[in-house]
């Protein structure tokens, strides 16, 4: 374990590590986020194109903002953000997630910088990115207010910061575990424990506490017969936050 991620579940990275192969198997364990990442692409990129006055639709609207894909894996979504323009740096704290997008990415032709550490190790260096995005890693941080106020730190002023993550609720515990999990069998047991699941009230006043402003938020459902996702107003089981710092 990189000694500079003090917020790293050392039980998390040692799961990631063990899939770390399987992340661009487009119907291996990822899967889901592979489906969702249509959804989430689309949605982040016109967030971003309002937020800093983009032509959403240009051939590369994110060009010259600095993004950082926090908890990158395998790359799958700073790939995406990179073919939209963004300078992205992805940072995960498993070696091995790391390499592997390192290698799809040049197989890509794609100019990512990735790195193995840690949001804190970024602060103490200095670093700060026009956005952030914090999707699906919340859940798996071993020190949530520690790791929301360091990704906080990391936003420039006028920068936006996207959290995706998990409500803690008894529809997550059946959807998102038993379900998924155990009967359905999508996802390895064991993926998600619903305790760290936060909800969006809690997640905003910790981005509230940190100069951020929560100015969206939206539920992401999933039609479990196609394996779709799609936005709506129930924020039960998946959902997005979008926060700025003025």
């Amino acid at each position: 374990m990189n000694p500079s991620t003090p917020t790293l579940d050392p039980a998390e990275a040692a799961r990631f590590e063990k899939l770390a192969q399987l992340w661009w198997q487009a119907d291996g364990p990822f899967w889901p986020l592979h489906r969702l990442n249509g959804l989430r692409v689309g949605y982040i990129r016109d967030r971003l194109a309002g937020h800093f006055n983009r032509a959403a639709t240009a051939g590369a609207p994110l060009a010259g903002l600095g993004l950082l894909d926090i908890g990158c894996g395998g790359g799958l979504l700073s790939e995406a953000m990179a073919r939209l323009g963004a300078e992205v740096h992805g940072v995960d704290g498993v070696e091995k997630n790391i390499r592997i997008a390192e290698r799809h990415a040049q197989a890509s032709g794609l100019a990512i910088r990735y790195e193995w550490t840690g949001a804190e190790d970024l602060l103490a260096r200095g670093a700060s990115y026009d956005a952030v995005l914090n999707m699906e890693v919340v859940e798996h941080v071993a020190d949530l207010p520690l790791f929301m106020r360091t990704c906080a730190g990391l936003v420039r002023p006028g920068g936006m910061m996207v959290v995706a993550t998990i409500n803690r609720t008894w529809a997550s515990f059946l959807g998102a575990i038993l379900g998924a999990e155990y009967v359905l069998r999508w996802l390895p047991k064991g993926t998600h424990q619903w305790r760290k699941f936060p909800s969006p009230e809690e997640l905003r006043a910790l981005l509230e506490r940190d100069g951020m402003r929560v100015v969206e938020r939206t539920g992401v459902g999933m039609n479990p017969w196609r394996r779709t996702f799609r936005l709506t107003r129930y924020e039960g089981i998946n959902y997005m936050l979008v926060a700025v710092k003025d």
